[in-house]
């Protein structure tokens, strides 16, 4: 646990982020069926998985969720998701991430997904940063914060309590 001062999200204001968002999505896709909410290994699948359980409480969508399984320190690796292919072809897809740092993870993630046809293909972050150094951008943010580039956001999904705060 880190000290008050550096929070910047506590559990409540998250919860509404997630909610939000969660609307945000359903706007984008009132007229699908189905979507496919995909998730990056670790703090982004957990909140993919709080943003498909507020989508099922809110929408008729059936929603399917993925894991999007990559090595956040070497991107290159190959990447993989917890999914069949054919499950997200010509679906709409949003790839889910906690915090857009550099933008380095979700631009690889975007890349993965770029080889299958998409009906429609957006993002969302809990906190997005503006240090990235990739051309890509969030479609649905909990928070956008201009911090510099030594400072470091670190989210905590857990059993007690779920918060954002800066190091």
């Amino acid at each position: 646990m880190t000290a008050t001062n550096n929070v910047i999200l506590d559990e409540l204001q998250i919860k509404q982020k997630i909610k939000r968002i969660a609307f945000q999505i359903y706007e984008a896709n009132s007229s699908e069926e189905e979507i496919v909410v995909a998730g990056i290994i670790g703090n982004g699948f957990i909140f993919a998985e709080k943003i498909v359980a507020v989508l099922k409480e809110i929408s008729p969508l059936k929603v399917i969720i993925c894991e999007v399984i990559m090595d956040k320190t070497d991107p290159l690796k190959p990447i993989s998701t917890s999914i069949d292919i054919n499950e997200y072809k010509n679906k709409s897809l949003v790839l889910v991430d906690d915090v857009l740092n550099s933008g380095t993870t979700l631009i690889y993630g975007v890349k993965h997904f770029l080889s299958v046809p998409l009906k429609n293909f957006k993002t969302a972050v809990l906190v997005n940063r503006n240090h990235k150094k990739y051309p890509v951008k969030a479609d649905f943010k909990g928070i956008s914060l201009s911090t510099s580039i030594k400072e470091h956001i670190q989210v905590e999904f857990s059993g007690k309590e779920t918060i954002a705060y800066l190091i």
